[in-house]
């Protein structure tokens, strides 16, 4: 069977999937919308474009190592075990010239098409991830998503830097937002996948201290998210369209963490990941629609 394994040939199919394409794009959704809240009027076309697309490139680049880095982890569990890697589709000598081409090919749009500062900003993103949190973090510590958390929620100061070639409060303000929100999003995974987490030694929360303190960081982090996703509207950033989404979304995740906790079933922990997405998916396009209707 493992002969076999290594004789499959690698896609296109192969490659887009190790880019994370689905988690990319949710990044490009925050990054565009950092985009438009930094301008009053219309985002200038060369930036929208070139901007989100070399963001995309490193974005995918840093998925692409944390597919290399992980490939052991990666065949052990069920969630990722048939990735081309694990499978024998794509060797990491592969796997890691297509990294550095694309990585390369997105920090030279970010350099000589947008600007230098969302360019550095962007490549630290890719650090962070891709090798301080996939290479190191993620083996050291059962805080292991909070602390690497903070390059997975750059793409809307990256998205608002390549408009203005600033860094601004508000664009803090979303990167904080994401911030709060990996936590719980992560975590309500990490307890659906705990046997498998068990499995590989990484020192997920869940696995180290157990579902229930991890409920109970999820209800504290979500509190958390709620009161940061209302700094739009006490700045002045936003008005009362945002306002009573934030509020309503984030209830709902409330509510969502809460059932984790007191009223678990089977595909509660599963659910509220799902949920969480959503909220996210939601919550910025609102704010944006509010930027533009009512500020």
């Amino acid at each position: 069977m493992t002969e076999l394994t290594q004789k499959q040939t690698a896609n296109w199919r192969d490659y887009y999937e190790m880019c994370k394409p689905r988690v990319v794009m949710l990044m490009i959704l925050t990054s565009m919308v950092g985009m438009f809240l930094a301008v009053p009027g219309m985002v200038p076309l060369d930036v929208l474009i070139l901007g989100n697309l070399g963001i995309a490139l490193v974005a995918g680049s840093g998925a692409v190592v944390n597919h290399l880095i992980d490939r052991k982890v990666d065949a052990v569990m069920r969630r990722t075990h048939n990735r081309p890697m694990p499978q024998g589709r794509v060797a990491p000598k592969q796997a890691a010239a297509f990294a550095a081409a694309i990585g390369i090919a997105g920090m030279a749009i970010m350099l000589f098409w947008v600007n230098a500062l969302s360019a550095w900003l962007t490549l630290a993103s890719f650090i962070g991830y891709a090798f301080i949190y996939t290479g190191y973090l993620k083996r050291a510590t059962p805080q292991n998503i909070v602390i690497g958390g903070l390059s997975g929620a750059m793409p809307p100061l990256l998205g608002w830097s390549a408009v203005t070639g600033t860094i601004e409060p508000g664009a803090l303000i979303l990167v904080l937002i994401i911030f709060a929100w990996t936590p719980p999003h992560f975590w309500a995974l990490a307890i659906h996948r705990k046997e498998e987490y068990a499995k590989t030694g990484i020192p997920m929360l869940p696995v180290t201290h157990g579902e229930h303190l991890t409920k109970i960081h999820i209800i504290l982090y979500t509190v958390i998210m709620i009161l940061v996703s209302v700094l739009p509207w006490l700045i002045g950033m936003s008005g009362l369209l945002y306002l009573a989404a934030a509020l309503l979304l984030g209830g709902g995740f409330l509510w969502w963490s809460l059932m984790l906790m007191y009223r678990p079933k089977a595909s509660t922990a599963m659910d509220t990941f799902k949920y969480s997405i959503v909220y996210l998916m939601v919550l910025f396009p609102v704010l944006l629609v509010d930027h533009y209707l009512f500020t």
